[in-house]
């Protein structure tokens, strides 16, 4: 009887041991995973970023169409000037200008292009066809928007967003941690996921994890 206690007693132990030990390590794992799915969520939005402000900087809009952005990175090139000559310390205290230098032809540029996939991503060749999708997920895409804003000086403003809801990204993971994070974010009045730009302001398509 004693014998029978005793084992009962040390398997009580051990499943008790087992069950603390796994409420320490849950959430430990719980916030590696999640740190590890935001940092390539977040680098996947940075990218892009990189890929609609060549996009503007080309077409003077931003685009809501992956398609569209996809082909530009994979097929459109960006101007590169390349200057050559400069203004010596004599000629910038007697006054004389870039522009003067320029129609003097003592500063030369050449303007030549270079393609966008080999400006932006040379080390990721393969991003055009991977730039939509959120990362950890099965090819769910991100959503992406565009809009105009008028500022307080009445200074039409393009804007792009792109976001997308941790539910989405963190999928899989412990789901009453996924609640307690969009429920910080939004008692914060944040957007419940990550996103970089912004459809209701001129941000300078910051993120906001930044």
């Amino acid at each position: 009887m004693k014998t029978a206690f005793q084992i009962l007693l040390t398997i009580a132990i051990i499943v008790l041991a087992y069950f603390l030990v796994n409420s320490i390590n849950k959430p430990v794992k719980f916030q590696k995973d999640y740190e590890t799915r935001r940092d390539k969520v977040i680098e996947r939005l940075k990218e892009i970023r990189s890929a609609q402000v060549a996009y503007k900087s080309v077409n003077g809009i931003y685009t809501a169409n992956f398609d569209t952005l996809s082909a530009f990175v994979a097929k459109d090139s960006l101007p590169m000037v390349r200057m050559e000559g400069a203004l010596t310390d004599s000629m910038l205290e007697a006054g004389m200008t870039e522009a003067t230098a320029l129609k003097m032809g003592i500063i030369t540029r050449d303007t030549s292009r270079i393609s966008v996939k080999d400006s932006l991503f040379s080390r990721k060749p393969w991003i055009t066809d991977s730039l939509r999708y959120v990362p950890f997920t099965d090819k769910k895409e991100f959503e992406m928007g565009i809009g105009i804003i008028r500022t307080a000086s009445e200074v039409e403003v393009p804007v792009f967003e792109a976001k997308v809801h941790n539910n989405t990204y963190l999928n899989g993971l412990d789901e009453q941690e996924i609640i307690n994070i969009n429920d910080r974010q939004r008692q914060l009045e944040k957007y419940p996921g990550l996103k970089v730009g912004s459809l209701t302001e001129a941000n300078n398509n910051a993120g906001n994890w930044e």
